[in-house]
């Protein structure tokens, strides 16, 4: 593969994960700016907080498309013969994580994003459905039992590297095994404050089913 074709798809992948879901559709939709409220976090759930369930389903669908198509960015090099199936996989990696770097540094809202747990859902999904499905369960069943995202969000991506290095579906693989690990780190890096409130019992519950007003007007 050329050098310019890796740049170019390594910069679509960046906008891909730069595509500011909370904010645009907080503002298109409301006229409201999610960054000014809440948590001030441009990502899911806060939207869930400010926007209500129906606005947040939407954000978060929304990024975890946006780091699913950057994932297969990767799956497309190799149709067109640009990548070998033993290279398939790091580059998986690669432009997924490409797009988590740009929802966290989005480019189009001074870059300041959300955390980047939907897009690395998306990027989970594509580069191993079944392993995402078991941490996908384990989120929803830490966030019904505690209504903590961020809890929930430390539990699930650990579990990730944990069950691969388990080889819970099959061989463990190396390579996918450290990117867990290294996906681990920079989650609880990026909720370092979310961890402290939970340690000082102050951290803010997300009550999924609770309707919202943002709810009853749309």
């Amino acid at each position: 593969m050329s050098i310019a074709l890796l740049i170019i798809t390594i910069i679509a992948a960046y906008l891909l994960g730069s595509i500011p879901s909370s904010v645009w559709y907080g503002i298109g939709y409301f006229g409201i700016d999610v960054r000014k409220h809440g948590s001030g976090n441009a990502g899911a759930t806060n939207t869930f907080r400010v926007l209500g369930k129906r606005a947040g389903t939407v954000v978060m669908l929304i990024d975890v498309l946006k780091g699913w198509t950057a994932t297969c960015l990767a799956s497309m090099l190799f149709y067109m013969n640009e990548i070998g199936e033993t290279e398939l996989l790091m580059y998986k990696i690669l432009f997924g994580i490409i797009a988590i770097i740009g929802h966290i540094f989005p480019v189009f809202v001074r870059f300041k994003g959300g955390k980047g747990i939907a897009t690395l859902l998306g990027m989970v999904l594509a580069i191993h459905p079944e392993l995402a499905l078991v941490c996908i369960t384990i989120f929803i069943a830490t966030l019904l039992a505690s209504q903590y995202v961020s809890l929930s969000s430390i539990l699930a991506t650990l579990a990730f590297p944990v069950l691969s290095w388990l080889g819970v579906f099959g061989h463990p693989e190396p390579l996918l095994i450290v990117f867990g690990f290294t996906m681990f780190i920079l989650v609880v890096f990026t909720h370092q404050k979310n961890i402290v409130r939970l340690m000082n019992g102050n951290e803010s519950r997300v009550k999924i089913f609770k309707k919202s007003r943002s709810d009853n007007r749309q």
